[in-house]
């Protein structure tokens, strides 16, 4: 039981840190409907441009952090392109970015994996300001960072052209109709969704204090589960602001469970099994319960008929 309460706090860091990627795949998965596969590719390409300038270049940590973004960014609108300028379908033109991306990210490094041992992040000052540990500069940075966004966010979708990139989601028809783009408004929505993405993996990168290819396997199966928990838990918040906070709860939830499930005695080789299970039931079990209870609503009027 102890060794659970010591795990908590690197998890709930790591959930805040990679709960900014689970915003953006809340911009492509519930805004516009789009299971965005490049983020497995453009997690790791923000954590290897965040680690190479840190590392080779000796960048600031920030503004490494900020290349993170703008390079996340760039590999949304490789998608974006492939999608609306050449009728890709979505699902796949992630896909053909996801690949390439690999072997970019090699490039990048030269190498399968960067350390960060013996570079400053951004999470050093305070480290050595309060003597906290990396995890608890991680949780405190991480929230200040994820409240920052969250609130970015919710005013940029109030805005005219965020209400727009909504309603691209919810009604192309109608908004297309009315002579909003809608091709721009898919690939600007994959760009942020992938900057936040990019943005997230050069946070881990610092926290974890290195970058490695193959850090970014699996992102959007952890996103999809942080974004179906934070719906069940959190699911009678109707506001958009609750929602983008829900979706950064529930990937600290996420984590908190992975961290008892190891603590527990699970082989880590199974948490990607774990993280499938867990989206598989979210999203039929709902499903399940409807048809149960259509099926009961036509045997009542059948037998009262």
């Amino acid at each position: 039981m102890n060794a659970i309460f010591l795990a908590m706090p690197s998890a709930i860091s790591q959930g805040v840190l990679w709960g900014i990627m689970v915003l953006g795949i809340f911009i492509t998965y519930k805004i516009l409907d789009i299971a965005d596969l490049t983020v497995d590719g453009s997690f790791a390409l923000g954590g290897c441009v965040c680690a190479m300038l840190i590392v080779q270049n000796g960048w600031n940590p920030w503004l490494a952090l900020l290349m993170a973004a703008v390079a996340g960014m760039l590999a949304g609108a490789v998608t974006g392109i492939l999608h609306t300028v050449f009728e890709i379908p979505a699902i796949l033109a992630g896909i053909l970015t996801q690949i390439s991306l690999w072997s970019v990210n090699l490039k990048i490094m030269g190498q399968s994996n960067v350390p960060l041992l013996n570079s400053d992040t951004i999470f050093t000052g305070l480290v050595n300001a309060m003597g906290l540990k990396q995890s608890n500069a991680a949780l405190i940075i991480g929230i200040v960072i994820a409240i920052i966004l969250i609130v970015v966010l919710y005013w940029f979708f109030g805005t005219e052209l965020g209400s727009a990139l909504r309603a691209t989601g919810n009604n192309i028809d109608m908004i297309r109709a009315l002579g909003v783009n809608t091709k721009v408004m898919k690939v600007l929505a994959l760009m942020l969704s992938n900057a936040l993405v990019g943005l997230s993996g050069g946070l881990v990168c610092q926290s974890q204090k290195y970058a490695d290819i193959n850090m970014g396997t699996g992102a959007i199966v952890i996103g999809l589960a942080a974004i179906v928990i934070g719906d069940v838990l959190f699911g009678r918040l109707r506001s958009f602001g609750s929602k983008l906070t829900s979706a950064v709860l529930g990937s600290v939830v996420y984590f908190i469970i992975r961290a008892i499930v190891l603590q527990l005695g699970m082989d880590a080789n199974y948490m990607k099994l774990l993280s499938a299970i867990i989206v598989a039931l979210a999203l039929s079990v709902p499903v399940v319960v409807q048809k149960v209870k259509a099926k009961k609503a036509y045997s009542a009027e059948g037998g009262a008929k």
